[in-house]
């Protein structure tokens, strides 16, 4: 577990973010579990000023709520707040895609080819914390070619949230081999330089895992359990 391991001295405040939001996407750390500074601090072998600091920045993105004097817990994972930032998300990526597709180079192609091919061997391992690095690599490189400063800092702000939505997703029977053919089909399209088919097809992906999502709140697939571990069945 990545809250078990001593942190150094060096930029703590960073890595306690670090530990704790790959410890929050990875369900280590249960939507709903109370966490206090104190336990949190011995754990890792600090005071608890870094900790503090760390579980402020994570409330600032929605991975912690806190009621003064009350209660710090891990924010809970419901259907409406899920299709609220895919909706968000589907939008930016979408504005990303039309920009970027008219400056797409061949060596911009080649990397989201290469991303997707690191994407498919991790999802044949079950391998989600590499798959998700993938998929990011993935869908930096429009992000990049469409050369937008704001546009990247919005997303970079989701990506926590949006990794704890995609980890379930590829923990489930769901997996991620829909994915895999997306972004061969999203790679065809932006070759061929057409920037609104691409966009629509990839605002049609965000809607479609929209669709699979919900129907893993359906089936109680995005139910916690008490390991923290995403239940595979209803």
């Amino acid at each position: 577990m990545s809250l078990d391991r001593p942190v150094s001295r060096r930029l703590l405040s960073d890595e306690v973010f670090q530990r704790l939001r790959d410890s929050i996407v990875r369900g280590e750390l249960v939507p709903g579990e109370k966490v206090r500074d104190g336990e949190l601090a011995e754990r890792l072998g600090l005071s608890r000023t870094p900790v503090r600091e760390a579980l402020a920045r994570l409330a600032d993105i929605g991975l912690v709520e806190a009621k003064p004097g009350v209660y710090t817990r891990i924010t809970t994972l419901n259907r409406r707040d899920v299709e609220k930032t895919l909706a968000v998300l589907r939008s930016l990526d979408r504005l990303a895609i039309e920009t970027a597709v008219p400056v797409m180079t061949d060596q911009a192609l080649r990397l989201m080819r290469e991303a997707n091919r690191d994407f498919e061997r991790a999802v044949a391992a079950n391998d989600i914390d590499a798959a998700l690095a993938a998929d990011d690599r993935f869908h930096a490189v429009p992000l990049a070619a469409a050369d937008n400063p704001v546009l990247s800092r919005i997303v970079e702000q989701l990506h926590p949230q949006i990794h704890r939505i995609l980890y379930r997703k590829f923990s489930t029977l769901f997996g991620g081999r829909n994915t895999i053919e997306h972004h061969d089909q999203l790679i065809d399209v932006c070759a061929d330089g057409d920037a609104v088919a691409a966009a629509e097809l990839s605002a049609h992906h965000w809607s479609e895992l929209g669709g699979h999502i919900n129907q893993l709140f359906d089936t109680n697939q995005f139910a916690e359990t008490a390991t923290g571990q995403p239940n595979r069945h209803p």
